[in-house]
């Protein structure tokens, strides 16, 4: 039995701005008042974990313990079949750089190491979204979401973030970079996490 969420203020443990566009709106049936870690001022915990869900962990409790109120974390990153899975919870590290994240350079390095490694059509991959709500006291639910699909070149599209722009997913025609974001916020990892973080804490 999950714990439910009774509270009308939640903590957004993120400093990712397009994770909180994301996020934001998918609580707002619930009357809940959402803030972020970086509207709060709190620190970016070190992520030590080598899972989605323990990177979750880390981040819901950091917030929760820090804020007074519970948290809700999202771990996601994507995972190429042909790369062994990488970059998986590395995805925002491939994207580091001294003067910020450049994810079109990481969407690149995937593409050469593809080609580089000759995998064949279709390029197969898949988005992983963990979700961690954390409440001060210690307690916590973990819920996970994946949508599948494959990765194509040349990046196609200016809306989401990320790897958006490569990946397509199974049975459509355009990739996440293309989508109307309520199309892509209906199938998307996230939105597969978050029906069941509703239904187990919400509903």
């Amino acid at each position: 039995m999950t714990r439910k969420f009774t509270g009308n203020k939640l903590v957004i443990a993120s400093h990712n701005a397009g994770k909180i566009r994301e996020i934001g709106p998918l609580l707002e049936p619930f009357g809940v008042e959402v803030v972020s870690a970086g509207e709060l001022g709190l620190e970016e915990p070190e992520e030590t974990e080598d899972t989605f869900a323990g990177n979750a962990r880390i981040k819901a409790h950091f917030a929760a313990r820090a804020s007074g109120f519970p948290a809700l974390s999202d771990d996601s990153g994507i995972m190429v079949d042909a790369l062994d899975g990488a970059p998986s919870v590395y995805t925002a590290d491939w994207a580091e750089t001294p003067q910020g994240r450049d994810f079109p350079m990481a969407m690149a390095k995937v593409w050469a190491l593809l080609e580089e490694g000759q995998a064949p059509e279709p390029r197969k991959a898949h988005f992983n979204a963990t979700l961690c709500l954390a409440w001060p006291d210690g307690h916590d639910e973990v819920f996970e979401g994946q949508v599948h699909g494959r990765i194509v070149w040349p990046m196609r599209g200016e809306n989401g973030f990320g790897f958006d722009p490569v990946f397509l997913p199974d049975g459509k025609d355009q990739t996440f970079g293309e989508m109307d974001p309520a199309e892509k916020h209906a199938m998307s990892h996230r939105a597969v996490a978050f029906a069941k973080l509703i239904e187990g804490c919400f509903a």
